[in-house]
């Protein structure tokens, strides 16, 4: 894929092929490995959480060289995380970004009960709820409340990478699309936070 729209058709006919059991393990042949060598070119960058259950190259079907992954708990934006994007943006003209977040999130659910309690957290951990914490969903409460705060973070990362000013020249003339996404750890599908 070249252009941010088959980039999305292809990260969901990978994502179909997750769900459904039939993943094909693409691009890890001895012959991919070897033309990988001398560079890359992966059609997308997505950002997602640590979180070990949610691999994006398992999640999207994707092989080697496909996908420059940058993960980070809640998907959280740092200098490091944002270097990392506008590598891939920048100097490997990626034509689309995807910032997924997750059901059950703990880095969102450690920043939500952080905030009801008004306690704080461990060490580093404080910085990731103190980043999350603007997209904290008053309106609902429990689980519920987590599960919205989910998409929220999800909207919030995506407007913020859309402000970055190299990244946003790009999404003005049509180079760059930046999209928010969620996986469901029950049913594995991904589809789009709006």
């Amino acid at each position: 894929p070249t252009t941010a729209p088959e980039a999305l058709r292809e990260l969901a006919a990978g994502n179909r092929r997750w769900r459904t059991f039939r993943e094909r393990h693409p691009d890890e042949t001895p012959a991919v490995r070897q033309a990988l060598t001398s560079g890359q070119h992966p059609f997308a960058l997505v950002l997602g959480c640590v979180d070990s259950r949610v691999p994006p190259e398992l999640v999207f079907d994707q092989g080697l060289g496909d996908l420059l992954t940058v993960r980070s708990a809640g998907e959280v934006l740092d200098e490091a995380v944002l270097g990392s994007i506008a590598y891939g943006v920048l100097e490997l003209a990626i034509p689309l970004v995807v910032v997924l977040g997750h059901q059950s999130c703990g880095a969102v659910r450690a920043a939500v009960e952080a905030d009801g309690a008004g306690g704080r957290l461990p060490a580093h951990i404080q910085y990731l709820a103190d980043q999350i914490a603007p997209a904290i969903d008053r309106s609902t409460q429990g689980d519920a409340r987590v599960d919205a705060t989910i998409d929220a973070n999800v909207r919030l990362v995506r407007s913020r990478l859309a402000a970055e000013p190299d990244l946003a020249e790009r999404v003005a003339d049509g180079r760059l699309a930046i999209v928010g996404a969620r996986y469901e750890l029950t049913s594995q599908l991904v589809h789009r936070v709006a």
